[in-house]
């Protein structure tokens, strides 16, 4: 078991490590009688009349409470819910309740408008939506009107079941918060009709519930095309929470501070699941505040954080932490990964934040975590790889025309096979047929290679990919040379089309504060260092990049503004 002797193929092992044959539900409850007092969620924001300390015990309450009104509400088992709203109690709540009664959990991005709001509910059969009337100027309430005018019309939500033309599957509106809205429910009575289902038709519910079923439908970015709903089982979720806990080298009673978006894998598998099936803390962030998080790691005693490295650098920029006001030297341990992580970084957030980080390859398909550098392993290590797989993960480095698996430190194809390996895209059977083969393969759609000792290093998404002239360039490589340089903060490289080449690459950069670097500065840096076809071609200085809600650089967004700039014709003279 472990990497072969002669090709990039890394075969699963168990590493000491078994897999759990169990429900979210139920181990959750196991955690429960292990810890009752310790405490389990805390929310620290009395600016937003959001202030809450509740151990074990107590959390358990609030769920089963929850849960038995959704039986009450008749949410069946297997019936998509969906949740749009940030990191509330509620939506931690639900995420457990939902997992008792064997219904499905939806996430909804916060960034979701109309029109994609309007698909999810159609295309993920939406039984019930669970949302908050707005956040950050994006009225939830006003898109869901225009698309369920029945809504002004809909008088006893509590009894009846919406009529909606355009959504005919969508029963119920459920608002979070304070106030109300004509045809919504209020969370608050979900919850106060539990008092009319008795604790053991929960329990009947709750242990009709298996490992195999679906606990979580999450939809991909769409960025090739329309969204894909996920399909993820209680079985998958909770052994890569585990495993990704045991290998970032989590104890007992740890304090994670959460500040990953919970509609994301990260937020609601690594780090909600991660802690709260391991006896931990979850220390809740709302929504990711430099400043926030900074108070809530000093004030909180966090001991593990999972943020991205633009989250990272936004810690370490802030005046407040550069001037000593706050103590995060109680951080023993940090999960990060999504982007290149130049070694300077991790070096600063080590020395500056503290912690002992570990870098991870992640995909919503695959439950989300592939691989994960150790503990021990050194930060030029942790910079240029994401580790080797976890257990019970096979990983190769594939030719993507023969699926075989290439040599040590060759190009190919990174595909996943696995109990972390979804069960496929939600009403999409020839899709999920193109995304996994016949042998349980899931092809990633990233390039990347593996070393002698199974160490995965990932170059780029095959999409992503340069074609030069007929050489192919990876934008990752540039990206993590261009980040060795003390001035450059951030880089990220993208094709841009070329009439002559066929494609050129674009290095789009954010530099440190008071940097002079110019274009060809950076250009004679590239020219000195790495071979001429590699050097990019344009130089592009911006202030901030544009992020996923989970920080990620929208490399797609880039590739189109840059590609409308470029090939934008010369204004006429005046």
């Amino acid at each position: 078991m472990g990497v072969a002797k002669d090709r990039a193929l890394w075969t699963a092992d168990t590493d000491g490590a078994e897999l759990l044959d169990s429900t979210i539900g139920d181990l959750f409850d196991q955690r429960v009688a292990d810890t009752p007092e310790r405490e389990a969620v805390v929310y620290s924001y009395p600016e937003l009349g959001v202030d809450l300390r509740l151990d074990y015990r107590a959390f358990q309450a609030r769920v089963n409470q929850l849960a038995k009104g959704l039986m009450q509400l008749g949410v069946e088992a297997g019936a998509k819910v969906a949740v749009l709203a940030p990191n509330l109690p509620e939506w931690l709540t639900l995420e457990f309740a939902l997992a008792k009664v064997g219904a499905v959990l939806v996430t909804v991005n916060t960034g979701y408008r109309k029109s994609e709001l309007e698909y999810l509910l159609r295309n993920g059969d939406i039984h019930t939506l669970f949302t908050v009337g707005s956040y950050r100027n994006n009225s939830y309430l006003q898109s869901l009107d225009e698309l369920v005018p029945e809504l002004a019309s809909h008088r006893s939500p509590a009894s009846s079941a919406l009529q909606a033309a355009a959504l005919p599957r969508l029963q119920r509106v459920v608002l979070i918060g304070e106030g109300s809205h004509p045809g919504c429910m209020a969370y608050r009575d979900v919850v106060a009709l539990g008092v009319l289902v008795d604790d053991d038709r929960l329990r009947r519910r709750q242990a009709s519930v298996s490992p195999q079923d679906v606990a979580q439908i999450q939809y991909t970015s769409g960025t090739t095309g329309k969204p894909k709903g996920v399909m993820l089982t209680h079985h998958s979720t909770l052994n890569n929470a585990l495993l990704t806990a045991h290998r970032a080298g989590l104890g007992e009673a740890e304090r994670f501070l959460c500040c990953m978006p919970l509609f994301h894998a990260a937020g609601c598998v690594v780090n909600a699941l991660g802690t709260l099936l391991t006896s931990g803390t979850l220390i809740m962030g709302i929504y990711f505040d430099a400043r926030k998080m900074l108070e809530l790691i000093h004030a909180e005693k966090a001991t593990v954080i999972n943020m991205v490295p633009t989250m990272l650098i936004a810690l370490l920029n802030d005046p407040l932490f550069q001037e000593g006001k706050f103590n995060t030297r109680s951080i023993t341990k940090m999960i990060t990964g999504g982007t290149s992580i130049p070694v300077v970084l991790i070096e600063e957030v080590h020395r500056k934040i503290g912690g002992n980080p570990t870098v991870v390859l992640g995909l919503t398909e695959a439950s989300p975590i592939v691989c994960q550098t150790q503990a021990e392993d050194s930060f030029v290590l942790k910079s240029s790889t994401v580790g080797t797989p976890l257990p019970h993960t096979s990983v190769k480095i594939a030719d993507s025309a023969t699926g075989e698996p290439v040599g040590f430190n060759e190009p190919g194809e990174i595909q996943v096979k696995g109990y972390l390996v979804m069960k496929g895209y939600y009403l999409l059977p020839e899709e999920t047929a193109k995304a996994i083969d016949a042998e349980g393969w899931f092809r990633t759609g990233d390039l990347g290679t593996m070393d002698e000792r199974g160490y995965v290093r990932v170059i780029g998404r095959l999409k992503d990919m340069i074609i030069r002239g007929g050489e192919n360039i990876y934008p990752v490589e540039i990206e993590e040379f261009l980040l060795r340089h003390e001035e450059v903060e951030q880089a990220a490289v993208v094709a841009v089309p070329d009439d002559y080449m066929g494609e050129e690459a674009a290095a789009v950069l954010r530099l440190s504060k008071g940097s002079s670097l110019d274009a060809e500065q950076l250009r004679q840096y590239c020219r000195s260092n790495i071979s001429r076809h590699k050097v990019p071609k344009y130089f592009v200085f911006v202030d901030e990049f544009p992020l996923t809600a989970s920080g990620k650089i929208q490399k797609n967004e880039l590739r189109q503004r840059l590609r409308d700039e470029l090939t934008k014709p010369p204004s006429a003279p005046h």
